[in-house]
């Protein structure tokens, strides 16, 4: 028996011990026991330095022993100051690059060690005292497992952050032509160098923190996928709804369709559109090629392309049209007579999305093709512009391109 405050609380045995007195007594021996257990049957605790083993672990170990001790003889589970220790023990092995697996493995296994110590010389008469301690394991356990992995993985988070800041900081000085921010980095010959738009995943429409969990598991994925096809790390500058991506090319650049399959794995790992444009270029020429994809990207964006990976070449004749200059504002101009009446406004643009067929454009409009023959000779007089004439056709598709470049919505 012992006090605890103003209450008597009676002390669990076994075979008339104190349970922890027999652990606190045995301590230093026991700790020494697990570690040694834990290099037989954890394969990465066989492999770290004997100096590390009988320092570092051993030396957590024995706290933990003396902590169980602890939450025996008190009947209830470790404080957070208790854990303090294994939280810092726990970033230490997450900085050595220990994985949480093993971490885990080995107070899973140290946990069973001591049971089995512990009740090796139990009797029946001993039941309910048992019981007791086996549910004081769990407690403990619940609260270490809670308490090592939020400690390691903070750490690593930590660490990743330093690391994703020295990746933009490496980014940003490629962007930039900073020569001076490039100081020290091992450049690549040629870099393939990527504009990405990445597509709302419906879970991140979810109320917080649901939503930015899923948007991070995406920017996870869309990572993950592109590196798979990358033959050296990546430099991404990426956050949830697109960015940067540089891939080192330290032999000859990949044939374009595996460009392609590389965008087209990113969307499929994530779940959403994914849209690229790309452009190879030496280090020196990345500041350049990255402004080109990105208004390579937006042009495939205002004209709604489909998703996949785009090149100059693909969009040239979009990419002249909505270059800003002083025809722009009088081309957008060209079709303001059909503004009072949308639904000309939207037959025409349908008309030319479909290729002229009539038929087609009825479809996706859902009225009568008469309908839409009717909308149509009330656009050509409104406007003067026939679409069945070459030449005027060719100014209503650049009128529609200035309009999308100035941000109408019509």
């Amino acid at each position: 028996m012992f006090w605890e405050g103003s209450s008597v609380v009676r002390a669990l045995t076994l075979a008339g011990w104190p349970v922890h007195e027999l652990l606190e007594r045995q301590a230093p021996k026991l700790a020494r026991q697990l570690v040694r257990g834990f290099a037989e049957q954890i394969p990465l605790y066989r492999r770290l330095p004997k100096e590390e083993l009988d320092g570092d672990i051993t030396g957590i170990t024995e706290h933990n022993l003396r902590l169980i001790s602890r939450v025996f003889r008190d009947r209830r589970p470790p404080t957070r100051a208790e854990l303090a220790p294994l939280r810092v023990s726990a970033a230490r092995r997450a900085q050595e690059g220990v994985p949480l697996e093993a971490l885990l493995a080995a107070y899973h296994l140290g946990a069973r060690m001591v049971w089995e110590h512990l009740f090796e010389a139990a009797t029946p008469a001993d039941f309910d005292d048992v019981m007791a301690v086996n549910r004081l394991i769990l407690r403990y356990m619940e609260a270490v497992t809670a308490a090592v992995c939020t400690a390691y993985l903070e750490e690593r988070e930590s660490m990743l952050s330093h690391e994703q800041h020295a990746m933009h900081a490496a980014v940003s000085a490629l962007l930039g032509g900073d020569r001076a921010g490039l100081a020290g980095l091992r450049l690549a010959p040629r870099y393939l160098v990527l504009a990405i738009a990445a597509g709302r995943h419906p879970d991140e429409e979810s109320d917080e923190p649901g939503g930015a969990i899923a948007g991070r598991r995406k920017l996870h994925r869309i990572r993950s996928a592109l590196q798979r096809h990358a033959a050296e790390p990546l430099l991404a500058a990426l956050d949830t709804t697109g960015g940067f991506v540089l891939v080192p090319l330290p032999g000859e650049a990949p044939e374009w369709c595996a460009v392609g399959e590389m965008a087209a794995a990113a969307g499929k790992s994530a779940g959403v559109p994914v849209w690229a444009a790309a452009e190879f270029a030496p280090s020196s020429g990345v500041p350049a090629a990255a402004k080109l994809a990105e208004e390579v990207l937006e042009v495939v964006r205002i004209f709604e392309q489909p998703p996949g990976v785009y090149r100059l070449a693909d969009v040239l004749l979009e990419y002249q049209l909505t270059r800003s200059s002083e025809a722009t504002e009088v081309l957008a101009g060209l079709l303001d007579p059909l503004l009072d009446n949308p639904d000309l406004f939207r037959t025409l643009k349908a008309y030319l999305d479909t290729g002229l067929d009539r038929r087609r454009t009825a479809e996706l409009l859902h009225v009568h093709p008469n309908t839409v023959d009717y909308r149509l000779r009330r656009a050509v007089s409104l406007t003067g512009l026939d679409p069945v004439d070459p030449a005027h056709l060719q100014r209503i598709g650049a009128a529609l391109a200035a309009r999308r470049r100035l941000g109408h919505r019509t």
